[in-house]
């Protein structure tokens, strides 16, 4: 089996939700031929579920992945790059390229966009491969960025690596010994500079699409309501953290 679908596999069944599902349905197995383990299953999933989507809980596992790096205001030196990691977009000839974007995506870009406009002097380097898609995200990515008016010059691609570690693999040849900032996600962050930094490069870290936001601000009684979107903020801190412990581990072989 191919490495890339094995982990996609592995992450998916450690997932919560894939665990909530899988002890629910193994309550039902055995709801009649054991029913005090068809009990246990039952309150286990249900407990993971409430406090996987229950904010407090959640804030609070992803906080300490997001505030590793401050965003990114200016540089003291001329930026050479601005690297914007791949995420995930749906190919259609019907829609503008920045409508393909997932949400991911455009976040990334956005604020690629934010920092070219401090640093105009800077190039772009868009990365990511198809997938299934018509196009790669590099390409769609790059589409996306010459409609909001960055000239086309100005961007580069690479539109095969599948992951973090293949795009800071393929992208460090050609940043070694420049002024390089890095966009993505704040909760990839960590691990995107940790790869970047194997290479030899040290980038300038520039994270986006905060999960958190006003964490020490007043709360409502809704910021206590269980919520998808919270177990969706759960679900991604916990893969950044299993990602983090692959990371680690493979830094010994």
């Amino acid at each position: 089996m191919d490495l890339f679908l094995l982990k996609k596999i592995t992450s998916f069944l450690l997932m919560p939700l894939t665990i909530i599902l899988i002890a629910l349905i193994l309550a039902l197995l055995f709801h009649r031929s054991k029913p005090q383990l068809s009990f246990k299953y039952l309150c286990a999933g249900t407990l993971l579920l409430m406090i996987s989507t229950f904010a407090p809980f959640s804030d609070w596992v992803m906080s300490p992945i997001e505030n590793n790096y401050p965003v990114f205001s200016r540089s003291s030196a001329p930026v050479d790059y601005i690297i914007v990691l791949g995420c995930s977009h749906s190919s259609d000839a019907l829609l503008p390229e920045t409508t393909q974007l997932k949400t991911c995506s455009l976040q990334r870009l956005v604020e690629a966009i934010r920092i070219y406009r401090i640093h105009p002097e800077a190039s772009l380097i868009t990365s990511g491969s198809a997938f299934n898609q018509e196009f790669s995200n590099a390409e769609t990515v790059k589409r996306a960025a010459i409609s909001l008016g960055i000239p086309e010059e100005k961007i580069l691609t690479e539109n095969f690596p599948k992951d973090t570690e293949e795009e800071a693999q393929l992208i460090a040849p050609r940043v070694l010994g420049t002024n390089v900032v890095l966009v993505t996600n704040a909760d990839h962050m960590p691990r995107s500079m940790t790869y970047f930094q194997q290479q030899g490069i040290n980038p300038i870290a520039a994270p986006t699409g905060h999960w958190v936001k006003d964490n020490h601000g007043a709360k409502d009684w809704g910021y206590y309501t269980p919520t998808a979107k919270k177990l969706m903020q759960t679900t991604t801190a916990w893969y950044e953290t299993l990602g983090r412990i692959v990371q680690w581990l493979k830094s010994f072989f």
